[in-house]
């Protein structure tokens, strides 16, 4: 045992039967260094990390590394999830260093902190030579490694600069949409490269603006891309949820492991889609991801816990990638029965489904419509035998070893999950998606909330840890937004003003006008850095500026409206390449032209949900069925009769009452 043993935290608790003698993160373990004048080993991944397990299972069991680790070195383990600033700053290292980065991320730092070396995965020999080369270094010439470590805090220091704008002004969005298309994958959608990420904002920023511009094949790619993410081994047909990536460009076979950030987002981006089109796929999508986070990731207290590993135990005891979701086609032929044939040409147990071996991951390539035609069975009647199938599938996956569950409950991921939530649910009118968003927020209010106000960044068993990092507020504000909008509640407002005020004072940077990842008091042995950049998570300077949009005109505060659309100028004026930028493009949206609707009467809830069920728009909506202080609303009377109140550029058109008018303008 290590020290690792006494953390409530799932990665760490992985290694605290490794005999390296592991510390968690926290600054007296650099002051141990300091006073030892040791090398630091910072080694960074998270619980369902498959390339993690690995490294662990071939080094860090291994007591040859560990006699070297624990002579010459103080070991660190980092759960990214956990600490992502830690891990920011050590990527940027890394990624300076070696051009590319990833998990496990491994880093060999100066007693101070300060890193020197790095990579991701290594071979067990790979690293023991590094390791042996790296502490006689540090040894023999000092001053080399600490020469190397200014110049590369001085690169990570730039790197987590905030943007300036740029004097000429380069913004075209034609030009861009031009630029991006060129990497679209119009066969398999998605874009021209394996592995395949899904990148959720992107897709939702296209669905939102092909629909606003009638582009019809900008639509098509959408729909091209949501159909084959359907139909692929990335999304698990059997239980529902999308996996992490494909390893190919077909979306065939996934890396295993499942976040709830992805599906959180994806069923915004599906609830979107359904909204468009009405196609039962796209509903089938939001029933099953909605079950599967129900079923695997819900905590018996509200919140929602965070992934499910990519490995667990074959039928003959062994750890594997993929155990869990994978089938044999004598498997497959025992639990089908006498439909197998008809089975494998849905999904495809030949060639095109086959994976490694032995194993296939089902994968559709053609409609249901033509499966049926090619069997002279009516569609209706092919769906229900899928059903049939999909459910015995699933009562023999359950007999099988589960892969190992995240039980962290991260804020902002919670917060993404309720506006995934509060999206299905204005899609599809199903109340359980509002009354789960609902539960979820108690949860972060009752375990979540500081003492004075503020947000811790998760939880483990109810217990805080942490404080909050700006991606918990700021997605958290948003789902407070949503939150207001699909309930008319006012409180949600308050709450989400108040608590943008409180990042206001932790994170903004008032020179760049643009918002630190973490707080000052979090930035004892790390840069503070600035993130602006979308991953496959948003960039949460780009969901603040939308929400100081929002707010700024609920509660008529020029200063959120300045500050936003400050920082918005300048993303423009930087923005090259799109699909790093797309949550500045939405947010860019909802400030170009401007518009709010406030929908006032008895009825105003009602009719909100009436119109946001059929409508992908750019509109701020103000739901008002009471009296409030809230400045924008305080000026309207909620009556019998509902009237809708449109304004645009801050010119407003002349009430109506009459919904099928509105709906049509």
């Amino acid at each position: 045992m290590n020290e690792l043993i006494h953390s409530s935290n799932p990665y760490l608790k992985q290694h605290a039967t490794n005999p390296i003698h592991w510390k968690a993160w926290n600054t007296a373990v650099f002051e141990t260094a300091k006073e030892q004048n040791k090398l630091v080993i910072v080694s960074i991944g998270y619980s369902t990390c498959h390339w993690c397990h690995v490294m662990e299972d071939e080094s860090f069991t291994a007591v040859a590394v560990a006699e070297v680790m624990n002579r010459h070195f103080i070991s660190i383990k980092v759960d990214r999830e956990e600490h992502p600033d830690v891990d920011a700053y050590y990527m940027k290292a890394v990624q300076l260093m070696t051009k590319q980065g990833g998990w496990p991320l491994n880093v060999v730092c100066l007693p101070d902190g300060r890193p020197i070396w790095g990579g991701t995965y290594f071979p067990k020999q790979t690293w023991l030579d590094a390791l042996e080369q790296l502490a006689q270094l540090y040894q023999n010439k000092p001053e080399a490694t600490l020469e190397f470590a200014e110049k590369l805090q001085e690169g990570i220091y730039i790197m987590g600069l905030a943007p300036t704008a740029r004097e000429e002004q380069r913004f075209n969005l034609t030009m861009l949409l031009d630029k991006w298309k060129q990497s679209f994958d119009l066969e398999y959608g998605g874009y021209q490269r394996a592995p395949k990420f899904m990148m959720p904002t992107n897709l939702l920023y296209l669905q939102k603006l092909g629909d606003l511009n009638r582009d019809k094949a900008l639509l098509n790619y959408i729909d091209l891309t949501l159909t084959r993410m359907a139909w692929g081994g990335i999304f698990d047909v059997i239980e529902g949820g999308f996996s992490r990536y494909s390893v190919d460009f077909k979306w065939h076979i996934p890396h295993f492991e499942k976040m709830l950030y992805d599906n959180a987002q994806l069923l915004s981006v599906y609830s979107d889609a359904y909204k468009r089109t009405s196609n039962p796929l796209y509903l089938e999508i939001i029933e099953k991801t909605t079950q599967f986070i129900q079923t695997n990731w819900q905590s018996p207290w509200g919140g929602v816990y965070s992934a499910l590993d990519a490995d667990s135990l074959n039928p003959a005891g062994v750890s594997k990638e993929g155990a869990y979701y994978v089938w044999t086609e004598p498997d497959l032929r025992r639990i089908v029965g006498e439909d197998f044939d008809l089975f494998a040409q849905v999904f495809n147990i030949n060639k095109d489904g086959y994976w490694e071996e032995g194993n296939y991951v089902l994968i559709q390539n053609q409609p249901l419509t033509s499966l049926a035609a090619t069997h002279a069975i009516s569609e209706f009647e092919l769906q229900k035998r899928k059903k049939q199938w999909e459910s015995k599938l699933l009562q023999e996956r359950n007999l099988r070893a589960k892969p190992l569950l995240d039980d962290k409950i991260i804020t902002s991921w919670n917060a993404m999950l309720i506006t995934g939530l509060l999206d299905a649910y204005s899609a599809t009118q199903n109340t359980a998606y509002l009354q789960q968003a609902v539960r979820i927020d108690n949860y972060i209010q009752t375990y979540l909330v500081e003492e004075e106000g503020g947000l811790f960044h998760s939880s483990h068993h109810q217990k805080a840890q942490t404080l909050g990092y700006l991606d918990d507020y700021a997605f958290y504000i948003q789902a407070l937004i949503r939150l207001f909008e699909h309930t008319a509640k006012q409180t949600y407002l308050w709450e989400a003003k108040r608590m943008m005020d409180a990042s206001l004072d932790l994170f903004l940077d008032d020179k760049s006008t643009f918002f630190y990842f973490s707080q000052e008091q979090q930035a004892d042995m790390i840069l503070r850095s600035i993130e602006t950049e979308d991953n496959v998570i948003p960039s949460a300077n780009a969901i603040m500026a939308y929400s100081l949009l929002y707010l700024g005109v609920a509660f008529e505060n020029r200063y959120y409206s300045e500050l936003a659309h400050q920082m918005i100028e300048i993303m423009q004026s930087q923005l090259d390449y799109p699909s790093a930028y797309s949550q500045w493009l939405l947010a860019m949206l909802y400030s170009e032209s401007p518009a709010e609707l406030a929908i006032v009467g008895e009825n105003a809830l009602e009719d909100s949900l009436r119109i946001q069920a059929n409508l992908i728009s750019k509109t701020f909506i103000f739901p008002i069925n009471e009296p409030s202080t809230i400045p924008y609303f305080e000026k309207y009377t909620a009556t019998i009769d509902t009237q809708y109140y449109l304004c645009e550029n801050r010119h407003c058109l002349t009430p109506t009452s009459a919904l099928s008018k509105f709906i049509k303008l």
